[in-house]
């Protein structure tokens, strides 16, 4: 089977302490699971419900509060933005309104409605929906369509550990809906694909792209 990122021939490797089938790129670091288990929508609704991500939880403004902090130094002064994958709750975008943004958000889920093909935006955020994507590539690419030019796109998914022994036992491989698993070189690789600056990142799990001019 070959990269869904960058069309490399890739190899496969058998989790068998949880009998879960894997893919990985040597030349992209990207990794994932075998398409025979990917979940439909109303399947991944399930596992989402029993999120608990009220938006008045001081700990769940805390999370995005982290992220934010990463994002904001790195990106010039976005007038609009889009929560993109925001699950139930809109409080991502109503934190960067409060920086003065007019801030859009959608899920495919929940929002389903909210997202506007003709709009483009000064800043894109994605918090933990990449892990979730049968289609990573495609939907990087579509969100770089809906930015302006010179706009950023910043992304929240843990990087996966490149160690063998390490990713049989990373945590973020047993939640059923994560299904794709990343490093910063898979973004590199992504940001070079489409022509864009890739401005920075974190080492664990936060990255920023600018659309180049």
């Amino acid at each position: 089977m070959r990269c869904h990122i960058c069309d490399e021939p890739t190899m496969m490797f058998m989790d068998q302490k949880h009998q879960m089938l894997y893919y990985q790129c040597n030349n992209c670091e990207y990794i994932f699971k075998h398409p025979s288990i990917y979940q439909d929508i109303s399947s991944q609704k399930e596992r989402y419900d029993l999120h608990e991500n009220e938006e008045e939880n001081e700990g769940y403004r805390a999370y995005f509060q982290r992220f934010l902090d990463f994002v904001m130094p790195l990106v010039q002064n976005p007038q609009s933005a889009l929560d993109f994958g925001c699950g139930e709750s809109s409080l991502l975008a109503s934190m960067l309104e409060e920086k003065g943004m007019v801030c859009d958000y959608y899920d495919p889920i929940y929002h389903p409605n909210e997202f506007d093909d003709t709009k483009k935006y000064d800043l894109i955020v994605s918090t933990e929906v990449f892990e979730h994507l049968h289609q990573p590539k495609e939907v990087f690419e579509s969100l770089l369509d809906r930015l302006n030019v010179g706009g950023y796109l910043a992304i929240q998914t843990e990087f996966h550990p490149k160690e063998m022994s390490s990713f049989m036992n990373w945590y973020y491989t047993q939640d059923p809906t994560h299904i794709v698993f990343f490093t910063v070189k898979t973004f590199e690789i992504l940001s070079s694909l489409y022509k864009c600056r890739f401005v920075d990142d974190n080492g664990k799990n936060m990255l920023v792209i600018k659309k180049r001019l």
